[in-house]
C-alpha cells in the first residue's frame, strides 16, 4: 500500500468508505457487530494478515499447546508484519477470547497497525487503555482454548460476515471496520478523501444555515466557486 493511500484512508470515515465502495457495486464491506475495544487508540489502517479458526476440540486444545512454537495463534502474533492488521475469523463466537492484552501488546511492539476479531478479546479493560486499535464483538474473559482452534494463517476468511482476503485493506474508526479489496485501495482512498473534503465544506455551510438543496449533492453550479474558494482558503 502506498504511503499516500494510508495517509488518506486515515483521514476518512468508514461511513464515507462504504459509500465510495457502494458506487463500485460493493455492498458487503462493513464488518457487522464489531466495535472498538476502547477510545484511546488512533484510527486503524493496514493490510489484512488473516487467521482462521475452527471450533475447539478437547483432545487438541489444552494449555500445553501454548508451549509449542508452531502454535498457529502464537505464530500469527510473531509473524504479522509491521503495518498490517491481524484479522481473526472467530466464526462470530465471542463466548471465549480470540486473544488478550499480552498478545496485543506484542503486536503493538512489533509495529502492527491493529487487531480485529468477530469474537471477543479478554483483558478488555487493559486493551482499552492501549494506544493500539482493536475491534471485537464484545469482551470475552474465557481462554480461546474452550471455543477456538486456530488452523490457518494468510488464508481467505470471513470476519463479521465479510469476506477478507490477505492484503485487503482494513480501515477502522469509532463506528467500526471496513474491508477494502486490495486492488481498489488507491482509487478508493483518493475518492473518499475528496468526498471528505467536500463534506467538510457542506457541514460548514449547513451549520451557517444553508439548505442542502443544490449543495448535497452539488447540483447547483453556483456552489462550485464557493467550494473552490473555501478549499484554497483552508489549503485543503
Amino acid at each position: 500500500m502506498r504511503p499516500e493511500t494510508r495517509t488518506k484512508l486515515a483521514a476518512v470515515s468508514t461511513a464515507t468508505l462504504t459509500t465510495v465502495l457502494f458506487k463500485r457495486g460493493l455492498r458487503n464491506v462493513f464488518l457487522q457487530g464489531l466495535r472498538p475495544v476502547g477510545d484511546a487508540a488512533p484510527r486503524m489502517v493496514g493490510p489484512a494478515y488473516t487467521m482462521r479458526t475452527i471450533p475447539a476440540r478437547e483432545d487438541l486444545d489444552t494449555l500445553e499447546v501454548f508451549a509449542d512454537p508452531a502454535n498457529i495463534q502464537r505464530r500469527g502474533i510473531e509473524e504479522c508484519p509491521a503495518g498490517c492488521v491481524l484479522v481473526v475469523d472467530s466464526r462470530g463466537d465471542a463466548s471465549a477470547a480470540s486473544g488478550g492484552a499480552i498478545l496485543l501488546r506484542r503486536l503493538m511492539a512489533r509495529g502492527a497497525a491493529g487487531a480485529v476479531t468477530d469474537g471477543g478479546f479478554r483483558d478488555s479493560p487493559d486493551i482499552a487503555r492501549l494506544p493500539f486499535p482493536a475491534y471485537h464483538r464484545r469482551p470475552a474473559a474465557p481462554t480461546n482454548l474452550i471455543r477456538h482452534h486456530p488452523v490457518g494463517l494468510q488464508e481467505p476468511i470471513a470476519c463479521g460476515g465479510v469476506a477478507v482476503f490477505p492484503g485487503d485493506v482494513m480501515v477502522g474508526d469509532g463506528e467500526g471496520v471496513v474491508c477494502i479489496p486490495a486492488h481498489l485501495a488507491d482509487e478508493v482512498a483518493e475518492e473518499a478523501f475528496e468526498q471528505t473534503v467536500y463534506e467538510d465544506f457542506v457541514e460548514e455551510r449547513v451549520a451557517a444555515g444553508h439548505s442542502i438543496r443544490g449543495l448535497y449533492p452539488m447540483t447547483d453550479p453556483a456552489n462550485r466557486p464557493l467550494f473552490e474558494a473555501w478549499r484554497r482558503e483552508r489549503n485543503r
